[in-house]
């Protein structure tokens, strides 16, 4: 058993959730996100929630961190050289021929986190077998750094041809830039990445470099002020292919943490799916700032191999977030007579204009606020929203569109949820999965206020709002597995006389990912990975299979060629006569901690505020203003099904259960919404 704390840090709010292993005791909270120093907004969510007594006989601290997403975002990383080999130093500025938005005349490419007056080069050049061509000259180096010294440079990224394969010059040039006293970040393309593709490589090496010293001064603040509150535990940091990793590693390798904050949510509903059996699911996460969905399949979340973040690739694993900018605190406005959502954001401060703390635009919450969504506007500690504010608010967006407040408050909803659903369907329809056999788990402060509105656009038949749901993303955090992972790039035919190779290059990078065993866990469990395609093809499929020991057998050859052709078939709608082509090999090692005692996972609590029993409230589905039922979460119970139209309160966000749709307490806690056909549920 262990006690442990989650903290996920969105655009908006911090959440806090504590969980006492012992007695299933669960606490919450949620503070206002603090953008100039984020550690800040961390540490005053444990000092509310938990006691000092419980922070010191806390295990583990896990947590979600946007601190590398957000100097990217802002560009506020370090002043950034590079070093690569001569010939190359255009290689982030050529990039690839396509283009992110096809028919966008107007589509520039990101601006260059490393300008060309910064990126230098060296004379050197390894073979594509890692056979040295032409040594190293140490000259080049010292000059470089003599530049570097001039413009202020804290952090260098090293990324040489073929370093993949042979990484010797990469480490003498590091041995170099020490010598000669360079005491700033150093991010050697070969520690991050043994896969090829130079753009890619040296892409994902920049951004490391960009993104080390912030992160590696938030991680200092954030240590350091758990341990002044008494914390002596592990911290562990969700990474962005799932599975969490340690703050040391996050020091050395914070690239693979950039989209830590919407993957723990993801996490948390794959859990939740393995535990009800849910085949399909599709995750709609709706925070202050953003919408986050992404696609769950047979209990785990899709995974590609790189990911992406400001339009700069990045080769590690991503789970397939789709992000846009359509949050409770998105602002509306009028754009030649259109209504638009975001994905300018209200964010922390001000927030909305509801909040009372300064902000006059329109938001979605404004607009919720108006058509009665939250009832009588008191949440959870008498926060009393203000709906005159959010009326002020709307009324000049309203004035510009000619219509009535509520009639724009009914626009900024529709517009919202329209929004939501198309990214829904890029997740979904894009990759061959139909939304109508899926179920959609939301979460998030305004994520289930918009839950009966997608299954309408979307025609879901089930919706799941886990408890805890406005926290459910740092719930997330806390059951998830350590994991570390290795790549290399080997390009060779598939046959069962690679097998002994196969195995060799295994066992290396297994020696590589293993991890120092936390008492009471469970053993590593090693999953083995193919990349794959026909000889001749340029992109890959990637094939997965378990492998307790590490390695593979010659019989799994031909199940992992069966599992390709299924795999392409499937997407492509045909198979090739060609052979197979091995082009990277994968090893996840992945070491669960002590599970949670599931018993007391889904302890509900009330929101402590009286509230009138009825209020009037827009219902999208009759397009009416009706009478709605006023819930709280922990009054429900298994056996009695609550049918809307009802409005559902619990300490940290608010389900809105539009008429036509009925609502059951299952066995785990989790709230499902169906909706009510002629005769019965649908």
């Amino acid at each position: 058993m262990a006690t442990r704390i989650g903290i996920d840090i969105g655009g908006t709010f911090t959440d806090l959730i504590y969980y006492d292993d012992e007695t299933g005791r669960v606490e919450i909270a949620k503070t206002a996100t603090t953008p100039g120093a984020l550690e800040r907004g961390v540490l005053q969510a444990v000092r509310i929630a938990v006691p000092p007594a419980l922070v010191r006989s806390t295990r583990y601290f896990m947590h979600g961190t946007t601190i590398g997403l957000n100097a990217l975002l802002t560009r506020s990383g370090a002043s950034t050289g590079l070093l690569c080999t001569e010939g190359f130093r255009d290689v982030l500025e050529i990039g690839r021929g396509d283009r992110a938005v096809m028919y966008d005349i107007f589509w520039k490419r990101p601006m260059m986190l490393v300008p060309r007056r910064h990126r230098l080069t060296v004379r050197e050049r390894i073979r594509a077998d890692g056979e040295i061509l032409t040594a190293l000259l140490e000259e080049d180096v010292t000059v470089a750094l003599a530049t570097f010294a001039d413009a202020g440079i804290e952090s260098i990224a090293v990324c040489l041809m073929n370093a993949y394969v042979n990484p010797v010059h990469e480490l003498e040039i590091e041995r170099i830039l020490r010598v000669h006293g360079f005491d700033g970040e150093i991010s050697l393309s070969h520690r991050l990445s043994r896969e090829y593709r130079e753009y890619e490589r040296s892409s994902t090496t920049v951004i490391d470099a960009y993104i080390r010293p912030a992160t590696g001064r938030y991680l200092e603040g954030l240590l350091r002020g758990l341990a002044e509150i008494g914390f002596a535990g592990d911290v562990l940091v969700t990474r962005s292919g799932g599975g969490a990793l340690s703050a040391a590693e996050l020091a050395i390798r914070p690239f693979e943490a950039i989209q830590s904050g919407p993957v723990a949510g993801v996490e948390g509903a794959a859990e939740l799916c393995r535990a009800h059996g849910w085949k399909l699911a599709i995750t709609a996460d709706v925070g202050g700032t953003s919408f986050d969905t992404a696609l769950i399949v047979d209990g785990r979340p899709h995974v590609k191999h790189e990911g992406e973040i400001v339009g700069w690739p990045l080769q590690t694993s991503w789970v397939d977030v789709v992000s846009i900018g359509a949050g409770g605190g998105s602002i509306a406005y009028a754009d030649g007579g259109l209504l638009r959502v975001g994905p300018r954001s209200a964010g922390a401060e001000p927030g909305p204009a509801c909040y009372g703390r300064g902000g006059t635009e329109p938001t979605v919450t404004d607009a919720a606020l108006v058509l009665g969504m939250f009832g009588d506007g008191t949440l959870s500690s008498d926060f009393r929203l203000d709906r005159d504010a959010s009326e002020r608010a709307l009324k000049p967006l309203a004035d510009e569109l000619g219509m009535a407040v509520d009639e724009a408050a009914r626009g900024v909803l529709t517009v919202a949820a329209a929004a939501m659903a198309e990214a829904i369907r890029e997740i979904t329809v894009g990759q061959g999965e139909d939304p109508r056999q899926a179920k959609v788990i939301t979460f998030g402060g305004a994520g289930p206020l918009f839950g009966t509105m997608l299954a309408t656009e979307l025609g879901v038949p089930e919706i799941a709002v886990p408890p805890y749901a406005g926290n459910f993303s740092a719930w997330g955090l806390l059951g998830q597995d350590v994991t570390k992972e290795a790549a290399q790039t080997i390009f060779r035919v598939l046959s069962s006389s690679l097998i002994d190779d196969l195995n060799r290059i295994l066992g290396e990078m297994f020696e590589r990912t293993e991890h120092q065993e936390q008492p009471g866990s469970a053993p590593s469990e090693r999953v083995v990975g193919l990349d794959l395609r026909y000889v001749g093809q340029e992109h890959t499929l990637t094939v997965e299979r378990p492998a307790p020991d590490g390695q593979l057998l010659p019989e799994h050859i031909e199940a992992i060629k069966q599992s390709f052709a299924g795999e392409y078939e499937r997407r492509f709608g045909t198979t090739l006569d060609e052979q197979l082509e091995v082009v990277t090999v994968r090893a996840t090692a992945r070491q669960s901690l002590p599970r949670k005692a599931h018993q007391h996972l889904f302890a509900g609590a009330a929101t402590g505020v009286e509230r009138p029993p009825t209020v009037r409230a827009y219902s999208f589905a009759r397009r009416d203003w009706l009478e709605f039922a006023v819930l709280e979460r922990a009054s429900i119970e298994s056996d009695r099904p609550v049918d809307g139209p009802a409005i559902v309160f619990e300490p940290t966000a608010t389900t809105y259960l539009d008429a036509g749709f009925h609502a059951v307490l299952d066995a785990s806690g989790a709230l499902l919404i169906t909706r009510i056909a002629a005769g019965g549920v649908a």
